[in-house]
């Protein structure tokens, strides 16, 4: 089993630089105004990426962006009308911090239907999306020397925020070979006295695979021997699901692990509502209380007619949004094949979310190149297409494409990709 610390290389451009730095003062003198943590953290290198093809297509160059960590659809019509209704209406004011009663009600009530879960709204807390939802509990959980173990591949801010935490992120190498995930196995090993928390994300990011009943049932026996792990459950693919895959909670496994686990989930993914910025999170009374404090003391309660348009979309059927996620698969098996034909790739299918994470390690070592981000570069040079590297998710040697873009995009961009590596 490969234990390594966050993989923080120097990208295009630089993601992870200063993190583990020994010596606080010097960090301090490089810039009086700036706090040492502030200087520690470099923005999510897929932003980066993106924002780099944005300029590339402004400045005319014809870029292809297979970069983008969100869907390329818009947000159904049916969703808009009742933010517009609500601003019609007047509710423009201040919410609860933890989100409106009807939201509230709606995350209870889905929860219920779909993962056959009991919550109370005490149970819920309504944040500023996802990411906002998992910043609350890292930050109302962890203590400075605490560990928080994260399988690789790995969303890229899991690991920066575990550090605004004071903690430690225990990285563990999932590779292409075992599905990229975690097993029973690894998990035992990594567990030691400091050990606060387990992050799961199945659809995960950046890699598509989900665990299956089996697989978290396995990860759930090793967790029941140890009792001061929490399980911070990362959700938010958990609609873009397809073929024979049902989602599994592993609380439906195991639900012994109630009063430890954490689910995150939002609206942002299923319903192409990214920037609505809505996510919550469903768990312990205490600790979502304790991260609602948190919260209050942030951003407080998140945007009001957001909540409105989130509340329509959990009430709505799976079916009214099934057109997107039949999109991603046609897609998603259109990539697959065509990257497996190139020479130096290697990919294995996803069971979800919008991306494909092959290994190009053969190729970079054909190509006389350095490393993936290397080959990040070379491609956008050559093809002007846009991919993440690897490095970025903990899994050097590999690159991430999103088929969250039309058909005719990705049918050209992997024109042009094989055009490079078809050596």
């Amino acid at each position: 089993m490969t234990f390594q610390k966050p993989c923080f290389p120097h990208c295009l451009p630089v993601y992870f630089p200063l993190l583990y730095h020994s010596n606080h003062k010097e960090l301090r003198k490089m810039n009086d105004v700036l706090s040492v943590r502030a200087q520690q953290l470099e923005p999510s290198v897929t932003l980066a990426v993106s924002d780099l093809a944005r300029e590339l297509l402004n400045k005319g160059h014809d870029v292809i962006s297979l970069s983008a960590g969100e869907p390329d659809f818009d947000t159904p019509d049916f969703i808009k009308q009742s933010a517009i209704k609500a601003i019609q209406e007047g509710f423009t004011k201040y919410t609860n911090v933890d989100g409106t009663p009807a939201l509230k009600a709606a995350i209870v009530h889905k929860l219920k239907r779909d993962n056959h879960l009991n919550y109370e709204p005490s149970e819920i807390l309504v944040s500023g999306g996802a990411k906002q939802s998992i910043y609350n509990a890292l930050m109302g959980t962890l203590n400075a020397g605490d560990e928080a173990i994260i399988p690789a591949p790995y969303w890229v801010s899991y690991p920066p925020m575990v550090q605004l935490a004071e903690a430690k992120p225990i990285i563990i190498s999932a590779t292409i070979d075992q599905n990229f995930k975690l097993t029973p196995g690894q998990l035992s090993q990594a567990i030691t006295p400091q050990s606060r928390l387990l992050i799961l994300n199945s659809p995960n990011n950046p890699s598509g695979v989900a665990y299956t009943e089996s697989e978290l049932k396995a990860l759930a026996d090793v967790l029941m021997e140890h009792p001061q792990i929490l399980i911070l459950s990362d959700e938010i693919y958990e609609y873009i699901l397809w073929g024979q895959n049902r989602f599994v909670n592993i609380l439906n496994v195991c639900p012994e692990l109630r009063d430890r686990t954490i689910i995150i989930n939002g609206a942002s993914k299923a319903y192409a509502m990214t920037g609505w910025r809505i996510g919550y999170a469903a768990g312990p009374k205490s600790i979502i209380q304790a991260m609602k404090k948190i919260q209050s003391q942030s951003t407080s309660s998140p945007n009001s007619i957001a909540q409105v348009a989130a509340t329509t979309a959990l009430g709505a059927q799976r079916g009214d949004f099934a057109y997107m996620y039949e999109a991603y698969k046609t897609r998603h098996d259109l990539v697959l094949k065509a990257l497996n034909q190139m020479k130096g790739v290697h990919c294995i299918p996803a069971d979800g979310a919008f991306y494909l994470f092959p290994d190009v390690s053969a190729a970079i070592q054909q190509l006389g190149l350095e490393d993936d981000i290397k080959l990040g570069t070379y491609l956008l040079d050559k093809t002007k297409v846009a991919v993440v590297p690897g490095s970025a998710f903990g899994s050097p040697g590999h690159v991430r494409l999103s088929c969250a873009t039309s058909t005719e995009k990705l049918q050209e961009a992997l024109e042009r990709l094989a055009s490079v590596l078809d050596y």
